[in-house]
């Protein structure tokens, strides 16, 4: 009984704070900047979104073929069509509880290449790490940029820089402190938790390892700049938003991406977080608000699409399994 109701709260609960942020921004609109909205909507040049969908499918194959490196490490040699469809279909279980398509992945792995679950999944999270660590990379050179102008935001909102670096320093601290204890601990509880969870921490540690890791590494810098070219792109489908400068995009682009985690599959939130950065440089709400609806509408489309005609796929193509 327990596990269904942490079940459903973990799909609700996003969900009701995407509804209730689209709630929000419109609400916040009057009818006038609403009637401008749909204009953009309909004035829009498409062929840059579906450029965008492309540079997206690129995105999704480089992840696909980024994860055979470390499965061929642990001796695994998969076929690339099961790695690129359980690649969609987690994209796709993301927009129902966030993070939760990681799982799905290493599971249909498991059933259709029969690798073992907790070693897929510690790939999985390898992936993740490397990735966290390139989007610092990221929000360190947008920040970097754009230091004047956040700075001036954070104190209009009352948030000092002091306050930020406080709370990342002693986070930064606590995660420190934590792996020390794990990899020197000899605490029966830490022991006990190696040997379960040692599948996890091979695959975690394959990176390390393997000895195609600067392929590995490529395609991971490739899949992010896939990402942020993906939103480039986007901006020249609206006249408001095609004359703004690289580094407007890569803030744009930060924001948007931290949106993603807040609802299922950045609902609501995404569009409301590209709408406030980008008034903070001269755009329109309603202009920002549009083109925050385009990026998220065509993305998400694509992403149930490519979910949707994967799972259907993945049975068809291993018959045999």
């Amino acid at each position: 009984m327990k596990n269904k109701i942490r079940k459903w709260l973990s799909i609700l609960v996003p969900l009701f704070i995407g509804i209730g942020i689209i709630y929000y921004q419109f609400s916040t609109l009057t009818l006038e900047e609403i009637d401008k909205i749909k204009i953009s909507f309909q004035k829009a040049n498409y062929f840059y979104i579906f450029l965008s969908l492309i540079i997206a499918c690129v995105g999704y194959w480089s992840r696909a073929y980024r994860w055979k490196y470390s499965l061929h490490h642990l001796g695994y040699q998969t076929k690339f069509y099961n790695n690129f469809f359980t690649v969609s279909v987690s994209y796709l279980v993301n927009l129902t509880v966030p993070r939760s398509g990681e799982v799905s992945r290493a599971a249909l792995l498991k059933k259709y290449e029969n690798i073992p679950f907790d070693k897929a999944f510690g790939t999985i999270v390898a992936e993740r790490i490397v990735d966290l660590a390139i989007f610092f990379l990221f929000v360190f050179i947008g920040f970097l940029l754009q230091f004047d102008k956040l700075n001036r935001f954070l104190i209009d909102k009352n948030v000092s820089l002091k306050t930020i670096g406080i709370f990342s320093t002693v986070g930064l601290v606590l995660f420190i402190f934590f792996i020390l204890i794990w990899i020197y601990a000899e605490w029966k509880i830490i022991k006990k938790l190696k040997k379960r969870l040692a599948g996890l921490t091979e695959g975690m540690t394959t990176i390390f390892k393997m000895k195609d890791k600067w392929k590995y590494l490529f395609h991971s810098f490739f899949i992010w700049f896939s990402y942020l070219s993906m939103f480039y792109v986007s901006i020249f489908a609206l006249p408001e938003t095609s004359n703004i400068s690289f580094d407007i995009v890569i803030m744009g682009f930060i924001f948007g991406s931290l949106a993603i985690g807040f609802s299922n599959g950045g609902l609501g939130a995404y569009p409301f977080s590209i709408a406030l950065v980008l008034s903070l440089y001269g755009i329109s709400t309603e202009s920002g608000t549009a083109f925050g609806w385009l990026v998220w509408t065509s993305q998400t489309l694509l992403t149930i699409v490519l979910g949707l005609v994967s799972y259907l796929l993945l049975p068809i193509l291993n018959k045999n399994k």
